[in-house]
């Protein structure tokens, strides 16, 4: 049986496919349709029983109760000060609920929901070691034997009862054509064969991450840490519904989208590529001697160079250069505004044309 370390070129770790040869080809072969993408940092929950969608509902941050089969959405689990505890991509059959999750979530979001069950008719299931995420576009999975159906991205569209921050137009994912299928066994050991033959192209999870991260798309798994409100990201986009009922974080999410602000905001940066150097998560982000957040998330991007996404405070200046300090020295950045400082109370402002996108061919 051929492994993924049998296709020709992978590098693969711990979390799976990091990359084929060419992260930078790779993007463009996803983009294209030409490619899939084994997403072993991607992991399978279900939930199943007459209760299922009313009760994630209940929990949740998303309107689940009439989710119609198909459908594809997705959901925050908040803590009671409504900071960002567990996120999950939402399909439903019409007798199971699939969540896809981020492999380092998984086990504490299936821990959770199974202690939250109480009496009603619902069962959880981390069903990981059965089936495995493929991603790609729509065309490109659409091809595959799956066990559940494909998840669309809902990203950058304003679902019902969500709010966007973002005020550019059109916003960076505006093209972006992502979905994930849920196979078993059988169908990745296939693909992985006809990988290894040159039947079937992949691409790995620096290809992933750069497209994300393009598209300004947050990622419970890189970008969150324990204060993360979702207005911050700009999350109220797909994953929040703000008419409907209670669930815990409810209040907290309500003020601040509706009486206040968020106290820090993503932003987009463009970094200095010269030296070759790239930031990680978590380096310092500075406005001149003043530190004003920290890098979520870091990619190179084919048509744009090094890209990032930082959290900084709600008070960081725009329109000022930006450095970015990492262990092998700063990196000079440009940062282009996400969620504005006035996002909250004040957010109905008309929408500005996008200026800072790199052209492709500049």
């Amino acid at each position: 049986m051929a492994a993924l370390s049998d296709v020709p070129g992978a590098v693969v770790d711990d979390a799976g496919l990091r990359h084929v040869g060419s992260p930078v080809a790779e993007q463009r072969r996803l983009a294209s349709g030409s490619a899939l993408a084994p997403l072993g940092e991607r992991r399978v929950i279900t939930v199943s029983g007459e209760d299922r969608r009313s009760w994630l509902d209940s929990l949740s941050s998303q309107a689940l109760t009439h989710l119609a089969p198909g459908v594809s959405t997705e959901l925050l689990i908040l803590d009671p000060q409504g900071r960002v505890e567990h996120a999950a991509s939402v399909v439903d059959d019409g007798e199971t609920t699939w969540l896809i999750v981020d492999a380092t979530d998984a086990e504490a979001l299936a821990s959770w929901l199974t202690r939250m069950r109480f009496r009603l008719r619902v069962e959880v299931r981390d069903r990981s070691d059965e089936v495995s995420v493929v991603g790609g576009t729509r065309a490109a999975v659409a091809a595959l034997r799956t066990v559940a159906p494909v998840w669309v991205d809902p990203w950058p569209d304003v679902a019902p009862g969500g709010w966007a921050y973002a005020r550019v137009e059109p916003h960076p994912g505006v093209d972006r054509d992502w979905a994930e299928a849920i196979v078993d066994a059988v169908e990745l050991d296939r693909l992985i064969a006809a990988a290894v033959a040159g039947e079937v192209a992949f691409a790995g999870r620096e290809a992933v991450e750069a497209l994300r991260v393009a598209a300004w798309r947050p990622r419970v798994g890189v970008d969150a840490d324990e204060r993360l409100l979702p207005h911050e990201m700009d999350w109220l986009r797909t994953a929040v519904h703000l008419s409907k009922g209670c669930y815990r974080g409810q209040e907290t999410v309500a003020k601040v989208h509706n009486l206040g602000h968020p106290p820090r905001r993503v932003v987009a940066l463009q970094l200095d590529g010269s030296d070759s150097v790239l930031p990680v998560r978590g380096d310092v982000v500075r406005a001149g001697d003043t530190v004003i957040g920290a890098v979520t998330s870091v990619a190179v991007h084919h048509e744009e160079g090094p890209i990032a996404l930082a959290l900084v405070k709600r008070t960081a200046p725009e329109g000022v250069p930006l450095v970015v300090d990492t262990a092998d020295g700063a990196i000079a950045a440009a940062a282009e505004t996400i969620v504005p400082a006035d996002a909250g109370a004040t957010a109905a402002v008309p929408r500005l044309p996008r200026l800072g996108r790199r052209r492709a061919a500049e």
